[in-house]
């Protein structure tokens, strides 16, 4: 019986100790699937990766995607400006070239919003003439004007008593063509002059958000060139140059974590003409600037929005006329942030009010 018992006890451990070899034959097993998989995939990453610095070397035209983060609008119809809450907004397009429309949201101040119900296109323009100033708001670099951000600056602006028109650069948004920063440059030249054509005497000033600045910065000293300089400038979240600060600019933070960043993807935006030299642009410019910047924005760093400031005081030996406010980091405004701030209306009124002393 003792014996009998003993064989059996001898069987079951034979069994655990096999069962026990079997198991970890098995994890090893699965741990070197695991292993073979990450590095195949490492790998088959790594060669897209090279694959599309290599096509972004040889033909720097491809950049534009990249470089700029355009996607059309799906499930959104940015024809209808109500569908986001601006109630007082009329939908535009207009054509700054022959093949080329934009799509442009012209809202009035918020104290019109009642009398606008139901107005044609044809009401809200004769509204240009009546003395309250224009914003002409140029976006940042990805999505369209109908972003939960940029309507948030159009409403502050509005309840400030201004009007505003948001534009979609060619590309965006439902506006045509392809993106380029010449092109944006004729975009936003095109829309400040038919704004002054048709404005009176209003003042119209340019604000430009994170890449808008770079837009901002090119149509005030283009215009600037041209003998017609713009009433004023805001530049919100602004960099002051690609190449310098590349890897914190706002269309390029994410492609310098990766090697060979300058000279694969730098480089051939510089080839392509993606410049947006804000730093330059500033020093030549001669027009009322104020510069609007987050301690805690994560993509531009506000030392950048200093070096501006520094450069445009520099370039007219005056404080005259340029301002730079800093919002504190601790609010949590972040790049897109700053409309949320209580105090922007009363610093656009005060901006607006020097333009008129």
């Amino acid at each position: 019986m003792r014996k009998r018992s003993d064989r059996r006890e001898k069987s079951n451990e034979v069994h655990r100790a096999t069962s026990h070899v079997d198991g970890q034959e098995r994890q090893s097993s699965r741990s070197a699937w695991c292993v073979r998989i990450f590095t195949q995939l490492v790998v088959a990453l790594g060669i897209l990766y090279y694959t599309i610095l290599f096509v972004l070397r040889l033909f720097p035209g491809s950049l534009s995607h990249p470089a700029f983060s355009y996607a059309a609008p799906f499930f959104t119809d940015l024809g209808r400006p109500s569908d986001f809450a601006l109630n007082h907004t009329v939908n535009l397009f207009l054509s700054p070239e022959e093949g080329i429309t934009l799509g442009v949201w012209h809202t009035v101040p918020d104290s019109l919003w009642q009398e606008a119900q139901g107005k044609d296109p044809k009401w809200y323009l004769q509204t240009l003439q009546n003395g309250a100033p224009i914003f002409i708001y140029l976006h940042g670099n990805t999505g369209h004007r109908g972003a939960k951000h940029r309507v948030g600056v159009v409403n502050v602006l509005s309840a400030a008593g201004c009007h505003v028109l948001s534009m979609d650069y060619r590309g965006f948004g439902d506006s045509s063509g392809e993106p380029t920063e010449a092109g944006f440059t004729t975009d936003a030249v095109y829309l400040y002059q038919w704004v002054k054509a048709r404005s009176g005497s209003s003042l119209v000033i340019l604000w430009g958000h994170s890449l808008g600045t770079g837009v901002a910065s090119n149509t005030a000293v283009q215009l600037q060139d041209q003998g017609t300089p713009v009433d004023g400038v805001i530049l919100e979240g602004a960099f002051s140059r690609v190449p310098g600060g590349g890897g914190q600019h706002p269309f390029t933070w994410f492609y310098f974590r990766f090697p060979y960043f300058e000279y694969y993807f730098l480089d051939p935006m510089s080839k392509n003409k993606v410049v947006f030299p804000n730093a330059e642009n500033v020093r030549k410019l001669r027009s009322p600037l104020l510069i609007l910047h987050s301690e805690d924005d994560h993509l531009v760093p506000p030392h950048m929005a200093q070096e501006l400031y520094e450069i445009a005081r520099n370039s007219r030996n005056s404080e005259e006329h340029i301002r730079i406010v800093l919002f504190e980091g601790f609010h949590g405004y972040l790049h897109n942030g700053l409309y949320r701030d209580p105090r922007l209306p009363e610093i656009i009124k005060q901006f607006v009010y020097s333009l008129n002393t």
